[in-house]
Formats: C-alpha cells, sequence, structure tokens
C-alpha cells in the first residue's frame, strides 16, 4: 500500500516536489510510469525548457561544442534541484553537480589539440595568384588605357591604317622602340603585305598578343626573328640597318653611294655578331642579345645625330677604318685575300707560324668559300681579334690560335712553338732576343700560374692580350716593353675606351691624312704606295 500511494503522489507532483528519497527496483519494475511522469516533469523545469532550446538553436546553426557547454550548465543547475533517484549499483553513476570539476569539461580544457583540430576540419584557402603565361604576362589595365589613349591619337583620321612611311611615330611614341625599328615592326604586322596596318591589326599585335609587357630586348628579338626560329640571323638585321642608312642624318652622305652603304650595312652586322653571338654559329639568341650591349647602343643611335660617336657598332669612322685596311691587303681588289696578303699586316707584324694557324681555320671558319682565301667577314673577325685583345671574344680567337692539340690548355712546349720565330725575327734586326726561360717567367706573372695556362686564367688577367703579342706580333711586343709613360696615362684617363677604339682613331686620323695629300696631289693612287715605313 505505501508504494502504491507514492506513485499515486508523484503523478500529481510539481516541480518544487522533486526531492525526493530513493525509489526501490522493485517499484520502478512494477509501476514503469512512474519513470515516463517524472520524465514528464523533469521536462516542464524552466531551467529544462532553456536546455532543450538551446540544443536545437544550436542544431540548426550546426555548432556542437555550444551545446555541450549548455548542456554541462543547465545540467549543473538541474542537479541541485533533482536528486538521484537510481540505485548506485544498477545504473550509471549520475554528472558532477560542479561544472569545473567536470572530468569531460576539464578533458576539453586542457586538451591542446582542440583548436589545432578545429583549424584542420575547416582549413583556409589560399589563393595564389598565375605566375606563368603562355603568350607573356598581359599588361594592367591602366597601361592598356594609356596605350589606346595614345593609338588613337597616332591612328586619329586615318580609317583605313597607316602606311610604311606614317609607322615611324607610332614605333618611337606608342612602342618606345628605336625609330629604325619601324619598317621591322610594319612588315611584321602586315603579314600579307597590303602595304596597310589598321588600327585593329596594330591592337592585336602590339597589347592582344602582349607585346606591350616585353622588356626592350625581347620585343625587338620578338619582331626581327622569323617564325619558328628562335634565333636571329644576320639577313634578320638587314631591314634595320637599311632603315638606319636612309634615315639618319649621320648617314645622309653616303646616299650616293650605294655600294658603301651595302658595305657599311655588313660591317656593322658583322661587328654585332663577333661580340654577341658568342657561340659563333650565326645563331643570336634571346639570352645572347640581352647579355650584350646592343640594345644600348641602339637606343643611343637614335638619340644621336653624330654617328661617330657611338663608338659600339655603328660609328662610320670604324667602318671606314676597316674597309680600308681591308683593302690596302687586297692587291688585286678581288674582295679576298690570301696568306701572303695578310702577312703584310701592320707592316709584316705577325709571324708566319701564326699567319698559318688563322688560314686552317682554326680559331674561326672562313665563309668566303675559296679554299685559301679569307673573305671581308672574315678579316673583320681577324682585325677586331687583332687590335681588341682586352675583349673575351679576341682571347678565345687566339687561345685557339696557340692551343695545337686543341686539348684546352697552353703548354710551355706550344707557347716556345710560337716565341721561336719570334727570336729569329729578332736576331734578323740585330737586336738581343729575350730568351725563352725568361719570357716564359715574365709570361707566368701576368697570368698567375707556372705550369700552363687555360682560357680561363687569360680572361682573368689584364695583361692577357699582352701574352699573345709576346708570341705573335713583335712589333706590339716590343712597343709595349718599351711604351711612353704619357700612353700609359692617357689609357688610364680614359678607361671607357677599348683598345679598338684608340686604334680606329690613329688609323682614321692616318688615313684621312692620306686622303687629303691624295687629293692635293692631283688623285695619285695612294694604295700601290706603302702606307708604313718597315719595322
Amino acid at each position: 500500500m505505501m508504494d502504491m500511494e507514492v506513485v499515486r503522489d508523484v503523478v500529481f507532483l510539481d516541480p518544487e516536489m522533486l526531492q525526493l528519497p530513493e525509489v526501490s527496483p522493485s517499484v520502478m519494475k512494477s509501476n514503469p510510469s512512474v519513470a515516463d511522469d517524472l520524465f514528464a516533469q523533469w521536462l516542464s523545469l524552466p531551467d529544462t525548457v532553456r536546455l532543450v532550446k538551446s540544443l536545437l538553436a544550436d542544431a540548426k546553426v550546426g555548432t556542437s561544442l555550444n551545446a555541450l557547454g549548455n548542456y554541462t550548465s543547465v545540467s549543473a543547475a538541474s542537479n541541485n534541484s533533482l536528486p538521484s533517484m537510481f540505485p548506485g549499483s544498477s545504473t550509471p553513476p549520475l554528472s558532477p553537480r560542479s561544472v569545473s570539476s567536470s572530468p569531460r569539461v576539464m578533458e576539453q580544457r586542457v586538451n591542446p589539440f582542440s583548436a589545432s583540430l578545429k583549424l584542420v576540419s575547416e582549413p583556409v584557402q589560399e589563393v595564389i595568384p598565375q605566375f606563368y603565361f603562355k603568350n607573356g604576362r598581359p599588361p594592367p589595365n591602366e597601361m592598356k588605357e594609356h596605350c589606346f589613349f595614345k593609338i588613337d591619337q597616332h591612328f586619329h583620321g586615318h580609317f583605313n591604317g597607316l602606311q610604311i612611311h606614317e609607322f615611324k611615330s607610332v614605333a618611337k611614341d606608342i612602342c618606345e622602340l628605336p625609330s629604325f625599328l619601324s619598317t621591322a615592326l610594319f612588315r611584321k604586322i602586315d603579314v600579307i603585305g597590303t602595304g596597310i596596318v589598321t588600327r585593329d591589326q596594330f591592337i592585336d599585335y602590339w597589347i592582344k598578343s602582349n607585346m606591350l609587357t616585353m622588356d626592350l630586348a625581347t620585343q625587338i628579338y620578338t619582331i626581327l626573328k622569323q617564325p619558328g626560329h628562335e634565333y636571329l640571323t644576320q639577313d634578320d638585321f638587314r631591314p634595320v640597318l637599311d632603315e638606319l642608312l636612309s634615315t639618319h642624318p649621320g648617314l645622309v652622305f653616303l646616299q650616293g653611294t650605294p655600294e658603301f652603304q651595302e658595305r657599311y650595312a655588313e660591317t656593322v652586322i658583322y661587328r654585332i655578331f663577333y661580340y654577341i653571338n658568342r657561340s659563333g654559329n650565326g645563331r643570336l639568341t634571346l639570352r645572347e642579345l640581352k647579355h650584350g650591349n646592343l640594345i644600348a647602343a641602339m637606343q643611343l643611335v637614335d638619340e644621336e645625330e653624330d654617328i661617330n660617336k657611338v663608338l659600339r657598332y655603328f660609328s662610320y669612322e670604324h667602318f671606314y677604318v676597316m674597309y680600308c685596311k681591308f683593302w690596302e691587303l687586297d692587291t688585286d681588289h678581288d674582295f679576298l685575300i690570301d696568306k701572303e696578303n695578310l702577312s703584310r699586316y701592320g707592316n709584316h707584324a705577325l709571324t708566319y707560324r701564326i699567319v698559318d694557324r688563322i688560314f686552317s681555320q682554326v680559331p674561326r671558319k672562313f665563309t668566303s668559300r675559296v679554299e685559301g682565301k679569307m673573305g671581308y667577314e672574315d678579316f673583320v673577325y681577324f682585325l677586331l681579334a687583332e687590335e681588341d685583345k682586352s675583349a673575351e671574344p679576341s682571347l678565345e680567337y687566339w687561345f685557339k690560335c696557340i692551343d695545337l692539340d686543341e686539348n684546352g690548355v697552353l703548354t710551355q712546349h706550344e707557347m716556345q712553338f710560337f716565341y721561336a720565330e719570334q727570336i729569329h725575327r729578332l736576331k734578323c734586326m740585330a737586336q738581343e732576343p729575350i730568351l725563352f726561360e725568361d719570357i716564359l717567367c715574365q709570361i707566368f706573372d701576368m697570368i698567375g700560374d707556372d705550369s700552363y695556362i687555360t682560357l680561363r686564367d687569360l680572361k682573368g688577367s689584364k695583361l692577357a692580350g699582352h701574352v699573345f703579342n709576346i708570341l705573335f706580333n713583335l712589333k706590339k711586343f716590343v712597343a709595349f716593353e718599351s711604351r711612353h709613360p704619357f700612353i700609359i696615362r692617357q689609357e688610364r684617363e680614359d678607361p671607357t675606351l677599348t683598345e679598338w677604339d684608340r686604334f680606329a682613331h690613329r688609323e682614321y686620323i692616318r688615313l684621312s691624312m692620306e686622303e687629303t695629300c691624295e687629293m692635293s696631289n692631283g688623285g695619285e693612287d695612294v694604295w700601290d704606295e706603302p702606307l708604313e715605313t718597315s719595322f
């Protein structure tokens, strides 16, 4: 009866009456509705309502950690008003009354991986900007708008497009290229040869193909090279030189002499490939173009009216010296010279052995296609190598000549082979020769080695050119040993001038004086007379 009374009373209990003693298992088994009624009463508690609402709200937003926190806080409050009604032997233990003492909550507090696990589960995607563009980096909008503004100005009123003679301002003002590249640029855009370049055609080539964002060397390289090629040839520079000859004020005087225009263009191109095409294969790459100083020389030519002030590649005086030196040696004027002709260079300054090595084509294959003959291009390479021995192309040229076994090393035997002829020539001139042993010590002192010489050793020495003069150029060898202090001081005052610059200046003055004498003597042929006294 007592158990039934308890059950009857529980049904009508309010929340304040839930502080009850333990209920025996027998009561729970005989009256299962007691647990349901108690659960219903518990759900009617204000704290329970808040807990359920909180859990529902967290479930809607997908949050679980907050639900756990809310649950523990509400449970803590409920534990104070709802005592355990289950025997400890048959049910799990109740949750702790204090939140701070809960093992689960403390585990969450001290867990060092909880924050990192949350970050891993919600990774932040970092956007990496594009850094490779197959056809070049597109120009920024501001740059494009500025270029469009210039294009509209130059094409205004030319609805049908611009002709080739109107394209110079486009190349100079819009593309910021040397003006004498306008013809090459025009023909690059006008592929089918209509003689007209429209505004849309220019935009497609210069802006849409991303030429606008390329550096100057890449722009010039792209304009000049042929389709399908990854290099420039000598012929690719001909349109540039033709336009330069027809437009530059410093070359206008040549317009009446097409032959000299042709020779000037060839000489400039030969000089470009001598200094920049370091592989020597006649194919100038973009890398070689960027490493050279041709682009700077082009820009200077476009700004300087006096072409002779542009010492690199384009000086007319330098061309004049080269052409006249070749003409002096080419006695039959067939535009070819042989061993005998070359041996007279510099009033027989070179030894026969070095001339033989040059004509064996070891340092460079001849382009004349005539056996035993050197053409004008071959002579330009020789002349630059002989008169500019401080330059790396010259050191490479003469190193190949002295390296008889072609093993990349100059030995004492190889140097003695060439110097032996120098001793013989000194004796013929009644001069006391310097023993090879003494010369060898001097050479090793200049280069910094004591057994053999490599090309790298020569490139690291400022006196490398003099080593070659010792071995095969008697005139320069003696001149260096007895040179005047004034000459040394003059060289130090202007270190920007190369050996070739000084040589070309001296020779141009000499040739100018001879031409003046020829005119004053009634036009006698000075080429038939010796130009220098015997050494």
